[in-house]
């Protein structure tokens, strides 16, 4: 096997890494180009752990990206969302690392608060079940650091509550709820699954007309879902799609694609987030032909 063929055999772990480590699958993508880069110019013949020294580069790049996208996210025009993805590909090498309760939004977004060493600690030991000492060395810290770090990240995600895809049953009855809330404005079946305490986020980084600010509690946003949004979605043809190991929606106008509707769902199986991903950077992939 040459090195170009090792590379590729490890090239869905390295982008199922760093995309949770970022939150973006372009940047993710650009990590892994860098990563080859740097493997094409190694001595190869020195490297005793392909795999360890592989994750070893993506992680450090990763975390070199995720310092510059901190600073530019406290610019962020409006709520920022993770760039969705499709997850549909089921049975390809791509799919164990991209379909898992590891890459719903809710799990991003929970991401997206920790520190980025625990952050990356946590994925390369949880999700990925690297051993601490293979960490350690990533990140350049000691191993008894490592540990504090994972437990930390653990400790806030479990505190953060379900992130977890919820059940095949629920997904479609909260889709087919939602939507018949936008094409009829009749919303009964949306106001029993939601949770009093709901969040409505949406998403356009200033390039869309959206909200800015996020929506709280089920009354005001079943407002704006029957007043507003359902008038918007008239003009748009709406699929069901997979999206993080989720049913979503994708709202499209022609081939190109307006926005996809996400959803995270409590302990409760109600539903807990509803996001909008109107941000056409993060769109692109999803229209018509692309």
């Amino acid at each position: 096997m040459d090195h170009i063929e090792i590379f590729e055999e490890a090239r869905p772990m390295l982008t199922g890494l760093a995309y949770r480590l970022l939150g973006s699958r372009a940047e993710a993508e650009d990590v892994v180009q860098d990563t080859f880069l740097a493997w094409d110019a190694a001595d190869r013949e020195e490297i005793a752990n392909r795999r360890g020294w592989l994750t070893s580069v993506a992680t450090r790049r990763a975390l070199d990206v995720l310092k510059s996208a901190r600073r530019s996210r406290t610019e962020y025009v409006g709520s920022w969302l993770p760039e969705p993805m499709e997850t549909v590909q089921a049975g390809t090498p791509e799919t164990d690392f991209l379909m898992s309760e590891s890459v719903t939004m809710a799990f991003l977004l929970v991401l997206e608060r920790l520190a980025p060493k625990e952050r990356a600690a946590f994925v390369l030991h949880d999700v990925f079940a690297m051993e601490y000492g293979e960490i350690a060395e990533c990140l350049q810290v000691s191993e008894a650091s490592c540990r504090k770090l994972a437990s930390r990240a653990r400790v806030n995600v479990r505190r953060s509550g379900n992130t977890r895809p919820a059940p095949k049953d629920v997904q479609e009855r909260l889709v087919e709820a939602f939507q018949t809330a936008v094409r009829t404005g009749v919303a009964d079946s949306l106001a029993a699954m939601l949770s009093s305490h709901a969040v409505l986020t949406a998403d356009s980084g200033g390039k869309a007309d959206s909200i800015r600010k996020p929506l709280l509690g089920a009354e005001t946003i079943l407002q704006f879902v029957t007043r507003y949004l359902r008038l918007w979605h008239a003009d748009y043809q709406v699929a069901i799609a997979e999206i993080n190991a989720q049913r979503a929606l994708v709202a499209r106008d022609g081939a190109r694609t307006e926005a996809v509707i996400t959803f995270a769902v409590g302990e409760d199986d109600r539903i807990s987030d509803i996001m909008i991903t109107r941000n056409p950077d993060k769109l692109r992939r999803f229209d018509l032909g692309a």
